[in-house]
């Protein structure tokens, strides 16, 4: 199979939590859940983070948060996997750092510490209520292979597919058609999220789906229902 690393951009809607920091305590911390934890039984009693987002004064560049997560994640012996985000929660837009395959939340303190001592500058914190809605949207690679000439796989997560679209579309639009397919599909417990992926040039739009033992056939029909 064809494999590829590629550069691109994942939105979804999620219901946050606010967390607390004994070291940053006015600064803003959002968790974020695995909205699939309840069809995992090795992480749905775990009690360390599934994702965090730290937000940040100003937009931090992804080049500047790779150079200092590689010397974070060598200098504690973490395995921290960090990207550029943004956050949109009511009309309010912030920009913030999304961190991943965090051990335990007594370690946010130490991340973000390092992360301060390297010039990064957090935001004084928003109050945040539980299960407040945000939309999410992280700048990462995407490391995948070819399945089909309109699929994906990532290479880290055998439950993780991703689907090529015909057309762009809106978040408005892709949200009300996520609806649709949602009563329309023969599964459920899955999560989807909107995708485009850079490659040669061009720009190119992907649902990414995941759900505990995703089968092809469940992702070609998903896919079907979206080109419909």
């Amino acid at each position: 199979m064809k494999k590829h690393n590629f550069l691109g951009k994942l939105t979804k809607e999620e219901r946050v939590s606010p967390v607390g920091s004994k070291l940053f305590p006015k600064s803003m911390i959002i968790d974020i859940p695995n909205p699939l934890a309840m069809y995992y039984s090795d992480i749905k009693n775990e009690d360390k983070p599934n994702s965090i987002v730290v937000i940040t004064k100003m937009p931090c560049s992804l080049e500047d948060i790779l150079r200092i997560n590689k010397k974070l994640n060598k200098a504690k012996n973490f395995n921290v996997d960090a990207a550029k985000c943004e956050v949109k929660i009511g009309k309010t837009r912030f920009y913030g750092l999304r961190l991943k395959r965090i051990n335990s939340y007594m370690d946010i303190d130490d991340i973000l510490d390092f992360y301060a001592k390297e010039g990064f500058e957090f935001n004084i914190n928003r109050k945040i209520k539980n299960g407040e809605i945000a939309t999410i949207r992280v700048n990462k690679f995407f490391d995948v292979e070819e399945i089909s000439k309109t699929i994906l796989r990532s290479r880290s997560n055998k439950d993780e597919y991703y689907f090529l679209l015909e057309n762009s579309i809106s978040w408005k639009k892709f949200k009300e058609k996520t609806i649709s397919v949602k009563y329309n599909i023969s599964s459920s417990g899955y999560d989807i999220a909107k995708t485009i992926l850079y490659n040669q040039g061009e720009i190119n739009d992907i649902v990414r789906v995941v759900k505990p033992n995703l089968s092809l056939d469940l992702v070609k029909e998903i896919e079907a229902k979206y080109k419909q």
